[in-house]
């Protein structure tokens, strides 16, 4: 028996070894070389220099002036927020998406259709849709001002205005995405419902919301779950080829997220170490709320 066992395995780990060689070049290497670097200083020009923790007291550090305490860098807050600000995106996106599974888990003529028309802004993602938006945008030729024209509002600088572009960007990412992972989700999770706990809801009078709000919510809870655990992981990692691509993280810095500011200090600005502690910001910030939603869906108040 143990020979066999020992034959399976060889085969076995053949299949599995250019996985996981390839796992160890192309992710688990440059993370901890990322690691690495976030403890140095390096134009990726000169052998890096070890710098210990100044990269991180660079960011999130203080100090003293005569106008006051001063940020050491006031950009990463200022993007940190930014960050914080797009990630308003993500319960309107789930709102959104489980308003649409909902919608199209009734049985009318046509659902598959319809399905997919919700379901195609989501893989049309990229730059073609963002430079397209951008177009729509357009202070002077876009269609939103357009519109505004004809029921005779002033043409707004959806892009140009410091205020209105991060909402202008949340809006194209609703577009994108509402209908999209999340919808098919939360869709797969409302046919698992069991129809005799509507059926006996409905005999103790509960009308359609209680129905929904006492049956239908406790039991996407999982998927819930699941969609607000992926939604940090990527919202928080956002930002960077939207506003590459339709803003240039402007204007004044009002659309640079913390994605965006890492290609700034790496390729722009060549401070590859201080890219990499920002880098390994962002993780530690996504893995605290991960964690905390993991205990929030433990204790049953997700």
């Amino acid at each position: 028996m143990k020979d066999d066992n020992r034959r399976d395995l060889r085969p076995a780990l053949a299949f599995l070894l250019p996985n996981f060689l390839g796992f160890l070049l192309f992710t688990a290497g440059p993370v901890l070389v990322s690691l690495y670097l976030s403890f140095t200083s390096w134009d990726a020009l000169t052998p890096p220099r070890w710098i210990g923790w100044d990269n991180f007291t660079g960011l999130l550090g203080f100090h003293s002036t005569a106008q006051g305490w001063m940020a050491n860098d006031p950009d990463f807050w200022r993007y940190l927020g930014n960050t914080f600000f797009m990630l308003l995106a993500l319960p309107l996106n789930i709102a959104g998406s489980l308003a649409f599974a909902v919608l199209l888990n009734q049985k009318i003529r046509g659902v598959t259709f319809y399905r997919l028309l919700f379901f195609l802004p989501s893989i049309l993602y990229g730059v073609a849709i963002f430079s397209l938006w951008k177009y729509m945008y357009d202070a002077n030729y876009g269609i939103f001002n357009s519109l505004l024209e004809r029921v005779g509002l002033p043409p707004l600088a959806w892009l140009e205005n410091a205020h209105l572009a991060k909402p202008a960007l949340i809006l194209m990412t609703l577009w994108l995405s509402v209908g999209g992972a999340g919808m098919i989700i939360y869709l797969a999770a409302l046919q698992q419902v069991p129809e005799e706990l509507h059926e006996a809801a409905r005999i103790d009078g509960a009308n359609r919301w209680q129905q929904f709000w006492a049956v239908t919510w406790p039991s996407l809870r999982p998927a819930t779950f699941f969609i607000v655990t992926m939604g940090l992981i990527t919202w928080l990692q956002a930002g960077f080829d939207m506003a590459y691509t339709m803003t240039d993280g402007g204007p004044y810095g009002s659309t640079t997220t913390l994605g965006f500011y890492v290609y700034l200090k790496a390729y722009k600005f060549f401070e590859m170490g201080y890219a990499s502690a920002v880098a390994w910001l962002i993780f530690f910030i996504t893995l605290i709320l991960t964690l905390f939603n993991w205990w929030r869906a433990r204790d049953g108040t997700t």
